[in-house]
């Protein structure tokens, strides 16, 4: 086929191009436009499935600058379905984010201390680091191809495949035919125009100035929230040195006499002697709280800033665009390897679009606290926050975490209604520590692969379904697997079988003789008791279509 002639290009090895054998038209299974880290994730998690993935970026260099800086314990989990994991980029892990008033002082306090699912709850990283590595990790895809230098020019949607207009610098054009297109192309997404969906929302007439620097003789460990209505901002420590300050400018201030290095080593005084101090970035930005009206149209797809823009007050912006890349992916390669209906597909935009504005909404709150308009606001609103800490369970409210969306969806892919356990159809499978027979410990997305997979708790699944339905869930792309309590030896028959050391699942998620369907981006699909095996099973092919669809089979490629 065309595909295998193809090479990739990056930053690590130009490669040949598309057209080096002298082609002007491809045939692929999903063109993604942008290969920012959005874009570059997708790619990977396709990868993993052997799905024939062409991936355009019009830059021919990978952007050096630092701009996303925080992630949250859902983002590194998501990283380490890519085989991501916390020794392959530098982080650092922040114990708590304070707010901080010049009136009150100290007037709130989220704890940001210890894990969520194996993963700290809160890191900042070099954003060019991790883009480096998503990108190199594609190399050991033979399926996935990066073509930079290459900017889309047009879209046409067909009954069965969409056809894009990639325009190649200094060479010919490519015609791109491909089943399904994913636009990650950024908050001025040029797909999201082609498909005609709007971007609703606001943007902040206010400019800000983002610094990043280095070699400050005063350095923090944690967030710092100044909610200061003359000069609010945030102040963040990072890995390598590293800091950031944002600065809100006034009306009469210009962008630039607050770029230039006087300025901005005037206000970066209090943590640093100006010789001291390496400025390694200034820029200007408005923020912005938009989302698209609708997350797809047909075959086109969007993800990341091309779907929502998120104002940074929570560090959410690249970690919804991570939320998507997940959710989306698994569907893509579901349905394209035929294990699945196609019509699953609508689902992306009913789970993820409403997750994504609540998180913008709750930037948006966040922002009122950080830059209240004037004294008396401030004093008001930041003083309620600090009597509302003498209240326990306002205090543990929003100091642990209460007050962000959960990753639970209201209405999508999932078994409608509640069982009796302690279950949440529509929310993340939890992740713990688990050892297999062997001695091996892993995490258990480590131990587990990415498939749909029916997990018994104590008891070994493939004893209780009845063979042809055990044939159409393995044929659906699905694996069985028991999760034992610590000590308990698990049965021979069972194809994987994993004990849990920690007591993340037995007892603290599910009880003995329960069942799990988990999707392949950890979302619970279906439960019910070990009695009620064979209804479960073909309720969830049923959801999915997969007694309905012609399937090749599925090869997932370790990390």
């Amino acid at each position: 086929m065309v595909f295998d002639e193809m090479t990739t290009r990056s930053e690590t090895g130009t490669g040949e191009s598309y057209l080096s054998a002298g082609k002007s038209a491809v045939d692929v299974d999903v063109l993604i436009v942008g290969m920012g880290p959005v874009g570059a994730m997708i790619a990977n998690l396709l990868g993993r499935y052997g799905v024939r993935t062409l991936a355009v970026e019009k830059s021919t260099e990978l952007f050096v600058a630092p701009r996303a800086i925080a992630l949250d314990n859902e983002a590194l989990r998501i990283l380490q379905q890519a085989g991501i994991g916390e020794r392959d980029f530098e982080q650092l892990a922040v114990p708590s984010v304070r707010l901080i008033s010049p009136q009150l002082g100290e007037f709130g306090a989220i704890n940001t201390l210890g894990p969520i699912d194996g993963h700290p709850k809160l890191v900042t990283f070099y954003q060019p680091e991790l883009e480096l590595m998503l990108r190199m990790r594609l190399e050991r895809y033979e399926c996935v191809n990066v073509l930079l230098g290459a900017t889309l020019i047009g879209l046409i949607q067909k009954k069965d495949h969409v056809v894009a207009n990639i325009h190649i610098e200094r060479d010919t054009d490519l015609v791109v035919r491909a089943r399904y297109v994913v636009g990650t192309d950024g908050a001025s997404s040029l797909v999201r125009r082609l498909i005609g969906q709007k971007f609703e929302g606001k943007t902040y007439i206010e400019d800000w100035l983002i610094v990043d620097a280095q070699k400050l003789e005063r350095s923090v460990d944690r967030v710092e929230f100044f909610c200061d209505h003359r000069r609010p901002g945030p102040h963040l420590p990072a890995p390598g040195g590293r800091e950031r300050w944002e600065f809100r400018l006034h009306p009469e201030e210009t962008r630039e006499d607050m770029e230039s290095d006087a300025r901005i080593k005037e206000l970066l005084a209090p943590w640093g002697t100006p010789q001291t101090i390496d400025i390694e970035r200034r820029a200007v930005y408005r923020f912005h709280a938009r989302v698209a009206g609708a997350f797809s149209k047909g075959r086109v797809f969007l993800a990341g800033d091309a779907a929502h823009v998120t104002p940074p007050f929570i560090g959410q912006g690249l970690v919804a665009g991570l939320r998507d890349a997940l959710n989306l992916s698994w569907k893509l390669a579901w349905a394209i390897k035929g294990h699945v209906v196609p019509d699953i597909l609508d689902s992306y935009d009913e789970e993820r679009r409403p997750h994504a504005k609540a998180m913008i909404d709750l930037a948006q709150l966040m922002g009122k606290l950080v830059m209240p308009r004037n004294a008396v606001t401030a004093l008001l609103i930041h003083g309620f926050m600090q009597l509302s800490r003498w209240i326990p369970t306002l205090r543990r409210y929003v100091e642990e975490l209460g007050v962000k969306p959960k990753s639970t969806f209201a209405r999508g892919l999932f078994a409608k209604g509640h069982s009796a356990a302690k279950v949440i159809r529509g929310s993340m499978f939890p992740q713990g520590y688990v050892r297999r027979r062997d001695g091996d410990i892993r995490l258990s997305d480590d131990a587990i692969d990415p498939r749909l997979t029916l997990i018994g708790f104590g008891v070994d699944p493939y004893q209780l379904l009845e063979p042809l339905l055990l044939h159409q869930f393995l044929g659906a792309g699905g694996q069985l697997v028991q999760i034992t309590h610590r000590g308990q030896r698990p049965s021979t028959g069972t194809q994987r079988a994993w004990e849990d050391l920690t007591g993340v699942f037995l007892p603290g998620f599910a009880r003995v003789g329960w069942l799990a369907v988990v999707r392949p981006d950890r979302t619970i699909l279906h439960d019910g008791p070990a009695k009620h095996a064979n209804q479960l099973v073909r309720e969830s092919l049923d959801l999915l279509g997969a007694r309905e669809a012609q399937a090749e089979p599925l090869a997932i490629q370790a990390h």
